[in-house]
This record gives structure tokens, C-alpha cells and sequence, in this order.
């Protein structure tokens, strides 16, 4: 046994008095083993030409699809193509059981209780971009692969932790079919979604590619951001309703670089500082104005490794939008409702000359300053009436994921600042197998610095490590954790029967 149960993460844990769930823990991929697996699985799918098309486009791993072409490119190559400066460097190195540990799922099963950790979801690292690839066949058939294989290397270990399903979404069609695989066949319990989807605008071509390969995560001049929600391409509905039908909550951890102000050829720190929680906002503000919480009120979504001061503001600004302009309000804003007289007589007593002279001008301009636009209720979709509905559409249906070094975890439980009280649920995220995480045995150590510096008392401390976790992945599937370590204290939660 490598474990020494003697960390102070082990000690905390057992002062707890209640389970730690990590919401979105990592492996990393072991990529010769993987390779083998993933090429003769579609050489027996899709015939050794299909395979070929593959190895020839780099496969699925991330040095030879991403890192490597970037860095033979020149830096005026770079400079011409814009071509964003992806990760490097991002994985454990000095400390080897780590980066083991996160390679072996039978090595990570006996450190667990180092960790302080009873039960943890995992996700993947050097493929998390594989439901981006752009080219839909191989997009398909890759998730698929890798479906297969992570079901197959952590079957053994379910008590403890559990892989997830990568499910493309470029269109809901491709989504329902893996997710019926990988869900009905394979029988994994938990799913993430690509959350954006690059669409080109128009006849957009390959501009700013790299080369005609741009990095998954990246959108190109010519390409816009679709959010499956919001202004979506497609109806997105049929999905939704095959997550319930299967019982799994949809999460995202589709990452943020390579768009928007994301997008320094030099440097990933400024690709990388804020990107997962700009995805993650898109995503939400998507699906809420889209009216997917209130067309699936029983349905749950996760936004992982972005934090939750972002969902903070988001809350907050979609309570304060709706209340100057909701359907009833919006109507002060009608430069119809100009009292053109009363202008006029204050541009004539206080204006200068110039602007009395132009007096009828200036009336005219302010009651024309725009068409009236097709729709009045930007909240339509959502059906508000009161501001409590957006509490109530929003609060109990998204879950953050937030890392344990992440401060900002305090906002989302104050009741003080949040709009009518709310707290938002915050979940507990480990991402161990990362760059940010130099010690896997010092991660909870690290989060329970929140309640020793005063910032979250032990209730909102549990139910960041342990209940919001546990509302999350039981929001339809009430036998999430049957059979695990947790069984009987996730039970107790979900007999409460509160959201």
C-alpha cells in the first residue's frame, strides 16, 4: 500500500462527520496504450482507411494534433494566422506518484483516502477537445473509442469513482446517439457535453486556421459561437429530453481559449486565466434566456472548473435586466413616450442657441432614435412573471464547479449579496492531475482553508464538498450513488427532498 492515511487532508476528512464528493476530478490519458486501443477500435468500425485518416491527422493526441504544430510554426507564421498559443506544460512532473496516480486508476483507488476523498467523477485531460473535432465522422467515432475505453479501464473501481462519457454536440442527433450508447450500452453514468459549438457564418471558410487544422478549442474570424440554447442552429429539445429519459445531468467543461480576447499567440496564462469561467457563462446565460430550465425544471446542468463568481454576476445581472426591462417595464423606455412638448420648452429655456435654433430637429430625433424591435420580452422563453421565478429557474438547476484554491467559493453562499438570498450551488472540484494541483493530498487541505479563514462556515462547507455534489448527479438519476461508499449519506440528502 502506497497510501499513509496519516495527510492532513485524511485528518480533515475524518472530522467531517459527513463524505467528500469530487465533482471533476482528471485522468490523464496513457496515449501509447490509448493509441493502440483507439486505432484498432476503428479500424474495426470504420475499416483500416478510417484508421489511417486518423493516425495521418495526428489521432487524439493533444502534442500531435495541437502542441507540436504550434510550435514548429515560426512566430511570424504565428503572427499572420493568429494562431493562439495553446497549453504547455500543464501536467505533473516533479512529483511522480502524482503524475502516476493519475494514469492508474487502481493506484488513484488506494489514494483516495489520502486525499480525504470518498467518491469522485472523473474527466479527461488530453482528449477533453475530442467532442470539437470538426470533421464529424471522426469526431464520432473518436468519442465513441473513448467511450469504450475509459468504461473498460475503470469498470472495477465503481464504489469509488466513476469515468465520464464524452458526448459530441454538433448537432442533437449525433449527442442522442452516443449518449444511448454510452449510456444504455456501456452503462456509464455520467456525461459531458461539448457546451459551444464553433459554426462558420455564412461560406466562412478555413480563415486564421492553422495550416486548415485549427486547435479544438479555437474560433476562427469567420466562425461564431453556438451555445445549444439562445439563438441555437438547432432544437436542442430532443436532447435535453433523452438526458431525463436516461437519467443523466449534462456537465461542460468545454474550455474558453482560442476565442473572444482569449486568443495571445504568446502566452497561455492569458489564454487561460478566466477561460473555462467565460465558457461556462456562455453556456448558462444560453440555456437560461433559451428557456431550457423551464421547458426541463427537472433537469440539471453542470459548469465545471470555472468557478462561480461569474454565475454570481450572471444571477445577479439577469435579476436587475429583467426588472427595468421585462415586459412591462420596457415600455418606459419607448421614445414614443417622449413628451415632445416639455423637450422643446427645456431646449428653448436651458439650450444655447445652436440647439434652440435646431429645436424641432432634436424633438423629432428623440422620439426616432430606433424602429420598435420584434420582441419586446427578451425573457419570453423563460415565461417570468416575478423576479422569484428567475431565483427559481436558476438557483436549483446549475451546479459550478470550483477548485479548491478558488476564494471566490464564499461568494456563492452569501445570502447577503445574492439577490433574494439565494446561494448558488457550488460544488467541489478537485481537477487533480493538473498543473494546478502540485500536491493531490493537499487538495481538500487546501479547500478547507475557506472555513479556517472565516469565509464559509462547516454547513456551507458541507454542502460544497458533499451535498451539492450529490443534488447535482442525483437530479435524475436517483441511484447515482447506489453501490458507492456514499450510498447511505447521499440517500439521507435525497430524502430531504429539497432542492
Amino acid at each position: 500500500m502506497i497510501g499513509s492515511r496519516e495527510t492532513r487532508s485524511a485528518k480533515i476528512r475524518q472530522n467531517l462527520g459527513h463524505p467528500v464528493v469530487d465533482a471533476d476530478g482528471h485522468w490523464i490519458e496513457t496515449a501509447p496504450v490509448m493509441k493502440g486501443f483507439f486505432l484498432d477500435f476503428v479500424k474495426d468500425l470504420g475499416g483500416p482507411e478510417l484508421a489511417a485518416r486518423f493516425e495521418s491527422a495526428g489521432g487524439l493526441d493533444y502534442d500531435d494534433t495541437v502542441l507540436r504544430p504550434w510550435s514548429r510554426m515560426s512566430e511570424q507564421e504565428r503572427r499572420e494566422l493568429w494562431t493562439t498559443r495553446p497549453p504547455w506544460w500543464t501536467l505533473p512532473s516533479s512529483n511522480t506518484l502524482d503524475r502516476a496516480t493519475a494514469h492508474l486508476p487502481n493506484l488513484l483507488y488506494e489514494r483516495l483516502d489520502d486525499f480525504g476523498i470518498d467518491f469522485a467523477v472523473l474527466y479527461p485531460s488530453r482528449t477533453l477537445t475530442t467532442p470539437a473535432i470538426k470533421e464529424a465522422e471522426l469526431r464520432q467515432i473518436a468519442c465513441r473509442a473513448l467511450n469504450v475505453y475509459h468504461a473498460e479501464l475503470y469498470g472495477g473501481y465503481g464504489d469509488r469513482m466513476t469515468p465520464t462519457a464524452m458526448i459530441p454536440m454538433h448537432t442533437p442527433e449525433e449527442g442522442i446517439a452516443e449518449l444511448e450508447h454510452a449510456v444504455g450500452e456501456l452503462g456509464l453514468k455520467a456525461i459531458m457535453i461539448n457546451g459551444l459549438v464553433h459554426r462558420p457564418i455564412g461560406d466562412a471558410g478555413e480563415a486564421n486556421s492553422m495550416h486548415g487544422q485549427q486547435p479544438n478549442w479555437g474560433a476562427g474570424s469567420g466562425e461564431r459561437i453556438d451555445t445549444l440554447g439562445l439563438d441555437s442552429a438547432y432544437d436542442y429539445d430532443p436532447f435535453w429530453r433523452r438526458c431525463v429519459e436516461l437519467k443523466v445531468a449534462p456537465a461542460s467543461h468545454t474550455p474558453g481559449m482560442g476565442w473572444g480576447s482569449r486568443r495571445s499567440i504568446s502566452s497561455y496564462v492569458s489564454n487561460h486565466i478566466g477561460s473555462f469561467g467565460a465558457s461556462m457563462e456562455a453556456l448558462c446565460r444560453s440555456l437560461f434566456l433559451g428557456g431550457v430550465t423551464r421547458r426541463f425544471p427537472e433537469l440539471s446542468f453542470g459548469l465545471l472548473e470555472g468557478g462561480v463568481s461569474w454565475a454570481c454576476e450572471l444571477y445577479a445581472g439577469l435579476v436587475s435586466h429583467w426588472e427595468k426591462r421585462n415586459a412591462q417595464s420596457i415600455h418606459q423606455l419607448d421614445p414614443a413616450r417622449i413628451d415632445r412638448a416639455l423637450l422643446l420648452d427645456l431646449f428653448d429655456r436651458y439650450g444655447n442657441e445652436r440647439m434652440k435654433k435646431e429645436g424641432e430637429a432634436i424633438a423629432t430625433a428623440f422620439q426616432s432614435l430606433e424602429p420598435e424591435p420584434p420582441d419586446l420580452d427578451e425573457y419570453a422563453a423563460c415565461e417570468i412573471t416575478q423576479k422569484e421565478d428567475i431565483r427559481d429557474l436558476f438557483v436549483p438547476r446549475f451546479y459550478f464547479g470550483c477548485e479548491a484554491d478558488d476564494p471566490m467559493v464564499a461568494w456563492a453562499f452569501d445570502e447577503r449579496i445574492n439577490p433574494m438570498g439565494a446561494q448558488l450551488r457550488a460544488m467541489f472540484s478537485s481537477d487533480m492531475g493538473h498543473w494546478d494541483v502540485p500536491e493531490m493530498s493537499g487538495i481538500l487541505e487546501e479547500a478547507w482553508e475557506l472555513v479556517e479563514d472565516g469565509n464559509l462556515d462547516e454547513a456551507g462547507f458541507r454542502d460544497f464538498v458533499f451535498t451539492n455534489p450529490v443534488r447535482f448527479y442525483t437530479t435524475v438519476n436517483p441511484d447515482f450513488f447506489v453501490g458507492t461508499r456514499v450510498e447511505a449519506e447521499a440517500a439521507q440528502i435525497l430524502a430531504t427532498g429539497s432542492e
